[in-house]
């Protein structure tokens, strides 16, 4: 395989993969193209190789940037922005987790905090359900926050030692 072959098909994959996350698959494409091209790149020049549209380049660009994997830098002298992704795997996986952490653990930490302070009788059946279950995934998501905040603030090489660690 040659290496334009190569490169889309990881971008294909890459757009596959992101969808099958939750993540639209045109915003993992473009980001899969910049992280397997060396220099920043116009939106022309996304646009032209992914076939998108102008109206979708911007707006996953801006979907990007908010995600915080990719930066717009400026040329000096030119009017043109230009888009890089960091390439740096484990930057992207603490961006990806710090981000998901924020949009989706978050919120849910917050209302199960709010739901184990529901007051009941503790013989009733429905409420010892419904009391036992939150408190169990509350406590679930909460080991998984100070997972996920142990990761963010590790370096690469220590957090992999501690996971593999847990299963020698």
């Amino acid at each position: 395989m040659e290496l334009p072959e190569a490169k889309l098909k990881f971008i294909e994959a890459w757009g596959k993969l992101g969808s099958e996350w939750g993540i639209n698959r045109t915003m993992a494409q473009v980001h899969a193209l910049l992280l397997v091209t060396p220099d920043a790149l116009t939106t022309e020049e996304i646009m032209e190789s992914l076939s998108i549209s102008r109206g979708n380049a911007n707006m996953t660009l801006r979907e990007l940037m908010g995600w915080g994997l990719v930066e717009k830098h400026h040329k000096a002298g030119e009017r043109k922005e230009y888009f890089f992704a960091d390439k740096n795997t484990w930057n992207i996986a603490r961006q990806v987790a710090k981000e998901r952490r924020k949009r989706e653990l978050e919120p849910v930490l917050k209302i199960l905090d709010e739901l184990t302070k529901v007051k009941g009788d503790n013989k009733h059946p429905d409420y010892k359900t419904f009391n036992t279950t939150v408190t169990d995934i509350n406590k679930m998501a909460k080991n998984v926050d100070k997972t996920l905040d142990a990761m963010l603030k590790a370096e690469e090489s220590w957090f992999w030692g501690s996971i593999f660690k847990m299963f020698k």
